[in-house]
């Protein structure tokens, strides 16, 4: 072999290997770099948070573990855990019942304010949560598993929406430590029932004695997360109606074709109320309005046929059928022109149509809704306190669901839903539903913000 030969096969060092290669390895270590430097940013190490921090985390996780989950709530189990926690802050505590049986406790903490002639502020939240499939989480939805590597603390009602009442009483925590005293006297009502709609929570405690000594001026009840930096905030919730429709007519054998059959007549109603959905959906899905903005209908049961004990009479049809829908309505929906669609489109009077219709305005003839602009000086002090604790808003919304806050505007109080939690999926009634021990941490700090600037506003 030839000693040029024997020279080209030996390895190249790295000071003369080709160009490309050594810009290949380059781009590659800055990729793990960046990819390491990013894991470290993206959450903090569990070292990284402070002692009162970690303790908040594990308060915060010692309630998701309570099961307040429907059918069965555990309401005595949550106020066993609140009130004992409310007391050690210095908080005068009550308990409220609107039922006979005295199962479905509300809890009524105050923080007195330095002039008791100002209306009062108002922090809502539900102590119960809807039910989870628990075959359907990664991991037990009660709990409240905390994934070190991404911060996730998963159980039900992570969202929906166990955080803010921890929220509410460690930014208290901080406040007091840093010898705030609030000006305004501040609330937080922590109520039954929100999510099977209320009657026997916060629909009973507003139209209560009770609540007319607490002289509400202003309320902050539950938000959604965003899924972008900016924190959302609603203005109003749509309405809640129960459609009904019933349908009759002739039974007869199931191979005869004859008109005017239940099923038929209801499947008619079925397939024009389809249409209208599909075009309200089209404006949702083409960004011209938002999911509140819009009238959602959507088919929730039907019910049809003659029972057999095997299933049901397969050769015979039956004479009546019916369908349920959950009907929502944006506030400022003209619903008199819905009714005048249902009647005349969607189940004309041989059909036979029940529905239940809530109140569209509240007591002083005005839509339900609360003004996000310079009429409503509630709002302007919000919005800096947002933006005193580093954050920005998006452009206020209709929230797509309800929540409590109905009760409340229906009386002509303002009230805003918001929940600080940003750059987070959607997860409300979802399987794994998380919060991010960062971002429930941060929402402790901006309830700081609020509650200092909301408690201290003398307009």
């Amino acid at each position: 072999m030839k000693k040029n030969e024997a020279e080209s096969l030996k390895p190249h060092s790295n000071l003369t290997m080709p160009p490309l290669r050594r810009r290949h390895r380059r781009r590659l270590l800055a990729a793990v770099v960046f990819l390491l430097l990013s894991a470290v940013v993206a959450h903090p190490a569990a070292g990284a948070f402070t002692e009162l921090e970690s303790a908040q985390i594990g308060r915060f996780q010692d309630y998701l573990r309570i099961r307040t989950a429907h059918p069965s709530p555990d309401y005595a189990g949550a106020a066993a855990f609140l009130l004992p926690y409310a007391a050690s802050l210095g908080l005068r505590a009550a308990t409220l019942h609107f039922t006979p049986c005295k199962s479905k406790p509300l809890l009524l903490l105050t923080w007195p304010g330095t002039d008791p002639s100002l209306s009062s502020l108002l922090l809502n939240s539900h102590l119960d949560s809807v039910p989870a499939e628990p075959q359907q989480w990664l991991h037990p939805p009660f709990a409240a598993h905390r994934d070190a590597a991404t911060g996730r603390v998963y159980a039900r009602g992570a969202q929906d929406d166990k955080c803010l009442p921890i929220q509410y009483l460690e930014a208290i925590r901080g406040l007091r430590d840093a010898g705030f005293a609030p000006t305004r006297t501040l609330h937080i009502s922590l109520v039954p029932d929100e999510e099977i709609g209320g009657a026997d929570g916060f629909e009973k405690f507003a139209q209560s004695e009770e609540f007319r000594d607490l002289n509400v001026g202003f309320m902050l009840d539950e938000g959604q997360a965003s899924l972008t930096d900016e924190f959302r905030v609603f203005y109003g919730d749509r309405l809640v109606w129960r459609l009904i429709v019933k349908a009759t007519g002739a039974p007869g054998h199931g191979s005869k074709l004859f008109d005017g059959a239940a099923v038929e007549n209801l499947m008619d109603c079925v397939e024009t109320i389809a249409g209208f959905r599909e075009a309200q959906f089209g404006m949702v899905k083409s960004g011209k309005r938002g999911p509140g903005e819009v009238v959602s209908v959507n088919p929730v049961y039907m019910k049809a046929g003659t029972p057999s004990p095997t299933g049901f009479v397969m050769n015979m049809q039956p004479s009546e059928a019916e369908v349920g829908f959950d009907f929502r309505l944006p506030p400022t929906e003209d619903v008199e022109h819905i009714i005048r669609r249902i009647k005349e489109e969607w189940a004309p009077a041989h059909k036979n149509l029940t529905y239940k219709k809530g109140p569209t305005r509240d007591l002083a003839g005005r839509p339900m809704v609360t003004p996000t602009n310079a009429s409503n000086p509630w709002w302007s002090v919000f919005e800096q306190a947002i933006i005193s604790a580093g954050g920005k808003l998006a452009k206020p919304e209709i929230l797509s669901s309800t929540t409590d806050s109905r009760f409340i505007r229906q009386l002509g109080i303002p009230a805003l839903g918001f929940s600080p939690m940003t750059n987070t999926p959607i997860l409300l009634h979802d399987n794994n539903e998380f919060l991010e021990d960062k971002v429930f941490l941060r929402g402790i700090k901006v309830y700081e913000h609020i509650i200092r600037a909301l408690s201290s506003f003398k307009g």
